[in-house]
């Protein structure tokens, strides 16, 4: 990665270890810090008293220190110390270095932290069992790392920053689309819904089972639904050879599919044309929705709103997690609306054209996770 021109010097000749001690007493209270895998920086752990800890010492840590986690610093556990960390203490588990500012600037170190680069370099210096690979302060320091003038970093860092920004804009304006498309969705959805009839969800929507025949020789890929509205996903392929207590039933495309054991936390979905001929387990009920009476989508929909989630934790007793087995009786009897059926019609379209413009922007999103790597790539190689 690094650039050809520039000298690589070990952390040792930039960066020297520094404790700042504090002893521990009962009835202090002291805000200790983490560090967080792959670069993402120091963070405010917890504020404990100081009889929590059997440790008789804590450091102090500044702003722009660098700080490590002697353990998962090969994970990229390596940051500067920003302001919101400042005062805080950590235990001998994470070496403090300060900045000879001279000749590194913290802002460089802050961007290098992020590379694989770096966490390549910590992991092949770890040592240890498994889980328990530690980093000596002093293997630490002789690790090298590019370190070109003040002016080179200055002006780098200067560019990566105004990258980092256009990135954290991309960022919030695709998260407030999503808000808005959201409110837009449920508002439309409610002016639909208002006033309209309501009938039972098995009136529009029967439960239906297509238990399936199992054969040994035969392989059955199996489709789940995710909490919190989130849609199907598939899961392994269950071999006939190897069905035993499991009951799988055959899914149809656009079938409302539902967890009846994690139903109350929205997990409740349309079968896609993707998951048709795809088989759920009999944790799972399947409604087939009545053709030119409702659309599935609107049923979900309402399903998943605050309402409909309500009506859906009423027929979920329980109050642990794994008790909260959803009656499919009960959900048969919930009351949803039934506008005119062009009405939902409207509806679907409109949320299957958004749910294409959301599927752009997920696969820009891939793409988007990889930008600052490449950018970092590019910048300790000398090409920003």
């Amino acid at each position: 990665m690094s650039h050809p021109k520039w000298p690589m010097v070990p952390l040792g000749e930039v960066v020297r270890p520094v404790q700042r001690p504090v002893e521990v007493e009962p009835g202090t209270e002291y805000r200790t810090l983490g560090v967080k895998w792959w670069g993402e920086g120091a963070y405010e752990r917890q504020t404990i008293d100081g009889s929590a800890t059997a440790a008789k010492t804590l450091n102090h840590v500044r702003t722009d220190d660098l700080i490590i986690n002697k353990i998962w610093v090969r994970n990229g556990s390596v940051a500067v110390v920003s302001t919101e960390v400042n005062g805080c203490v950590g235990s001998n588990e994470f070496p403090t270095f300060e900045f000879d500012k001279s000749k590194l600037l913290p802002a460089w170190m802050h961007w290098y932290s992020k590379t694989r680069e770096l966490w390549t370099k910590c992991e092949l210096l770890s040592q240890g069992t498994s889980g328990k690979n530690r980093i000596r302060p002093e293997a630490f320091l002789r690790i090298e790392i590019p370190v070109p003038s003040i002016q080179e970093q200055v002006r780098v860092i200067r560019r990566i920053d105004s990258l980092a920004d256009k990135l954290r804009l991309v960022d919030e304006l695709t998260s407030q689309t999503d808000q808005i498309t959201s409110a837009f969705l449920a508002s439309v959805h409610s002016r639909l819904a208002a006033g309209a009839p309501r009938c039972s969800l098995e009136r529009v929507a029967p439960l239906c089972r297509r238990p399936a025949t199992i054969e040994v020789d035969r392989q059955y890929p199996q489709v789940s639904v995710r909490s919190f509205g989130r849609g199907t996903f598939h899961s392994d392929v269950l071999s006939g050879a190897n069905i035993t207590w499991q009951k799988p039933y055959l899914v149809q495309n656009g079938d409302i599919l539902m967890s009846n054991i994690k139903a109350w936390e929205g997990a409740i979905a349309v079968a896609q044309q993707k998951d048709h001929g795809r088989f759920g387990s009999h944790r799972y009920l399947t409604f087939a929705v009545k053709k030119g009476v409702a659309t599935p989508e609107f049923l979900v929909f309402f399903l998943l709103s605050e309402e409909g989630l309500f009506h859906i934790g009423e027929a979920s007793p329980g109050s642990a997690d794994r008790n909260r087995t959803t009656s499919a009786r009960k959900v048969c009897a919930i009351p949803v609306p039934v506008p005119n059926f062009e009405k939902q019609k409207y509806f679907s379209d409109l949320l299957k054209r958004v749910s294409l413009a959301r599927e752009l922007r997920e696969k820009f999103a891939v793409l988007r996770s990889s930008m600052l790597p490449s950018i970092l790539d590019r910048a300790f190689k000398g090409e920003l």
